[in-house]
């Protein structure tokens, strides 16, 4: 029988337990541990949540690694073709994680309505691209249709929309230099829009205007196996710099491979900082919750000093002893786990179903809501990381027990 367990325990259980001096206390600490739980859950949960829609918003404009001629020079405009007949075109067999490879090709225009006209890049797109991410950013009509014969079929965005006048079911007239001379009238081509998409990226929607891919093949005229450049998605976003130089490796040397962290460093930096107001809030939370717990085993431990005497000159070890404290601890802690985890995760699903919670200048987080994202993995690293360390910022208070001696201690009034 483990005796510190057993006498721990029946600390806990007695009854004077609930009316002694150090009940409102250990119920402070208690919450103390309960807030913190539910404060760091929410943070990790929405920090996470935040990077990982930002992320997918960035990488449903542009993938996650994008192939082009070494020509194009980090131009937005798909200036060099490339040919569509590659290795690793439908599908990139020679690296691991590669979710899809899809061709695309890009090209600057004006639209041009009756009243005003506005600046565009055309993403030419075919019957390989992946629609799956625009289906949660449509907000009218549908989305185009590739596969078969060349059509007008487009997609816009909402605020593009907005500031033509413009509707589902509506046309307009584009007009494209030529490449190469241009003198020479711009190429026309009407479109109708067939869909209309929000995606929240202002930098994104105020530009780009999906298309036929073979309406930019034809005003480039550049041949049907020839496209601007292949996006690339993984299955890992983490391993997107590894998986950068293996795809540039496994690639001819006349073409270039970039990743959308170094296309948009700004971004991918600015929410790099979350994870060090995620690491600081953790940080904050444990110091508050271990403080609060080491006055509560302080005051177990004076409200306890003639049992502790008791058991000193019965001749129980110092480190029995404080173990009989540590566990009795580690119950409090437990208990401030459970409501924690129980308020800081309902809050976190509720989020999820119904995002009662928005950010009052969305333009400035790409997102009208709180996003929110939490594994099993995490909660349980969480839960156990705060136990130990709680434990271990225990340990010095404990060891006030070693201090104490039979005789004062039984004397103890």
């Amino acid at each position: 029988m483990n005796l510190e367990l057993f006498i721990a325990k029946r600390l806990v259980t007695g009854k004077e337990h609930k009316i002694s001096i150090s009940a409102p206390i250990i119920k402070i600490a208690i919450a103390a541990i309960a807030i913190g739980v539910v404060m760091m859950l929410i943070a990790i949960a929405t920090g996470i949540g935040l990077k990982n829609k930002i992320r997918e918003k960035v990488a449903a404009f542009n993938g996650h690694i994008q192939i082009s001629s070494f020509d194009n020079n980090n131009s937005e405009v798909s200036l060099s073709p490339v040919s569509i007949d590659q290795d690793f075109y439908p599908e990139f067999k020679n690296v691991t994680g590669v979710r899809h490879v899809q061709a695309v090709a890009t090209k600057g225009g004006i639209i041009r309505t009756a009243d005003t006209f506005e600046g565009m890049l055309a993403k030419g797109v075919g019957s390989d691209y992946d629609w799956n991410t625009f289906e949660e950013y449509l907000v009218d009509g549908r989305l185009p249709n590739y596969s078969g014969d060349l059509n007008e079929e487009v997609l816009i965005s909402s605020l593009m929309a907005n500031r033509l006048q413009l509707k589902v079911g509506d046309s307009f007239f584009s007009f494209f230099l030529r490449e190469g001379d241009a003198s020479k009238p711009p190429n026309n081509r009407r479109f109708e829009i067939v869909g209309i998409y929000d995606s929240g990226f202002e930098e994104f929607d105020e530009t780009y205007v999906f298309v036929d891919i073979r309406h930019i093949q034809l005003m480039n005229r550049w041949e049907e196996d020839e496209i601007g450049n292949f996006e690339v998605f993984l299955d890992d976003f983490d391993q997107i710099d590894e998986k950068t130089n293996e795809i540039y490796n496994n690639t001819l040397s006349v073409l270039d491979t970039q990743n959308i962290k170094s296309k948009y460093f700004r971004i991918f930096e600015w929410i790099g900082l979350f994870d060090f107001n995620i690491a600081l809030i953790i940080g904050i939370m444990i110091i508050v919750g271990g403080i609060n717990m080491i006055t509560a085993l302080l005051v177990l431990i004076l409200e306890r000093t003639q049992m502790i005497g008791i058991l000193k000159a019965l001749g129980s070890a110092n480190w029995s002893i404080r173990k009989v404290f540590l566990y009795n601890a580690a119950y409090l802690i437990a208990i401030g786990l459970f409501w924690g985890n129980l308020i800081g995760l309902g809050v976190i699903f509720l989020q999820n179903k119904f995002r009662m919670f928005k950010f009052p200048n969305p333009e400035e987080y790409y997102i009208d809501y709180i996003p929110v994202h939490m594994d099993a993995p995490t909660v349980l690293l969480l839960n156990v990381g705060v136990m130990l360390l709680c434990l271990l910022m225990l340990l010095i208070p404990s060891y006030i027990i070693t201090r104490i001696t039979p005789v004062k201690a039984i004397r103890f009034e």
